[in-house]
């Protein structure tokens, strides 16, 4: 129950941080929303290495720094997705990759689906289609460049959830600090080479630090929840994220998608709960 309720917490704060930072990439260009997002979720982190430890050992360093990596190229896509819109159907199609990947790597690792599973699987593929197709002008469809972001996105989520899952149980929050440590300065080299492409918009500030400090707090509850549970179960009930972007969308945007569209993401949520009784 602990580590069901820690990975619904961070199911919350990624939705709520994914919505603010698709909001702030629409601003300004998406590098200056990360520049200010990551070095926020890195205070947070550096708050509570007092209160619940870390241990900087090689494996916790490692595997802390692959997860920046994957981190910083995930804070890119996804607010560049997000950006692009529409956030209502491109956030579960990444939130279906993140969760189809650690399943598969849980899998490898000798666990096992319960039938359960096995049929939320195809469902999951069965509502990337519908929810990437539309009708019409008037509909709310994602265009193919929005939706290679979206599936990039989502396999870069999976990655960094993986190699946070990876870290030794007793580290702490060490693979946090490194890891966004690494997507920091991952982000700050690729700003300072594309920084004639950055434009002159300045970043909406206070948008994109809260959405780094939400992110934080959600990495922070997933790590806690896969230390007490599976990787498959955790993995997928925290890829419920979309709920939070999705109605925030919907009251704060009036996104509109069509009726074929909402059956997809209803098959979504079905196979994320099906993946979830595993």
């Amino acid at each position: 129950m602990i580590a069901l309720l820690l990975a619904l917490g961070s199911s919350l704060a990624y939705g709520c941080a994914d919505f603010l930072g698709g909001l702030g990439a629409r601003k300004a260009h998406v590098l200056r929303t990360v520049l200010v997002a990551a070095p926020a979720s890195l205070a947070v982190e550096l708050l509570l290495w007092p209160v619940l430890g870390a241990s900087f050992s090689t494996a916790a360093l490692g595997w802390g720094a692959a997860s920046g990596v994957a981190s910083a190229a995930a804070f890119a896509l996804l607010y560049r997705t997000l950006a692009i819109g529409p956030m209502n159907v491109l956030s579960p199609v990444t939130a279906l990759v993140s969760a189809a990947l650690p399943v598969a790597v849980g899998l490898l690792q000798d666990e096992h689906l319960a039938t359960a599973g096995l049929v939320g699987l195809p469902l999951a593929l069965l509502a990337v289609v519908l929810v990437s197709a539309g009708h019409g002008a008037g509909s709310a469809r994602p265009s193919r460049t929005a939706l290679l972001l979206a599936f990039g996105a989502g396999a870069a989520i999976a990655l960094q959830l993986v190699c946070l899952h990876q870290a030794p149980s007793g580290s702490g929050v060490a693979p946090l600090i490194v890891g966004r440590a690494v997507s920091s300065a991952v982000t700050l080299a690729a700003a300072g080479l594309l920084r004639r492409r950055l434009g002159p918009e300045r970043p909406a500030y206070a948008l994109s630090a809260t959405a780094g400090v939400l992110d934080s707090l959600a990495n922070l509850l997933f790590l806690l929840a896969a230390r007490s549970g599976d990787l498959t179960v955790v993995a997928v009930i925290t890829a419920l994220y979309p709920a939070g972007t999705v109605l925030l969308a919907r009251g704060v945007l009036a996104e509109r998608i069509h009726r074929g569209q909402l059956v997809g993401l209803g098959t979504a949520a079905v196979a994320v709960s099906l993946l979830a009784l595993t």
